[in-house]
């Protein structure tokens, strides 16, 4: 079982930078894909950024370029740096993790059998 806990929300203005970050505990000392989703009013779900066990990064294309997600296995944690944040970025925002090998590409968040409860993101213009 895996537990993930994501902080580091708020409110922010538009064009201003959030770090997200993720706890991660109860999984096993190997790696496997982990990433972050979000949920936007009136929008379906959607995948923002992946990184693998070999630490291959993919982003969605509405964030290449303004987002980064990098982890720190030493702290258990995974991050999400948000930079030039927009309006249409505000939304719920929610890190997961699989249990095993699976797809990683923000395509494919789905496959990521383990996620955090949310944290809001607010950008005001």
């Amino acid at each position: 079982q895996v537990h993930l806990v994501e902080s580091g929300g708020g409110s922010v203005q538009s064009g201003g930078s959030l770090r997200l970050s993720c706890a991660v505990s109860g999984n096993s000392r190997r790696r496997y894909c982990m990433g972050w989703s979000r949920q936007i009013p009136g929008k379906a779900r959607e995948g923002v950024a992946t990184i693998d066990s070999d630490s291959t990064t993919l982003y969605s294309d509405s964030v290449k370029g303004r987002f980064i997600i990098s982890q720190d296995s030493a702290k258990n944690t995974l991050y999400l740096e948000m930079n030039s944040l927009k309006p249409e970025d505000a939304g719920m925002y929610y890190c997961g993790a699989a249990g095993g090998p699976s797809r990683c590409d923000p395509a494919g968040y789905y496959a990521l059998g383990y996620w955090g409860q949310g944290i809001q993101v607010t950008v005001s213009s």
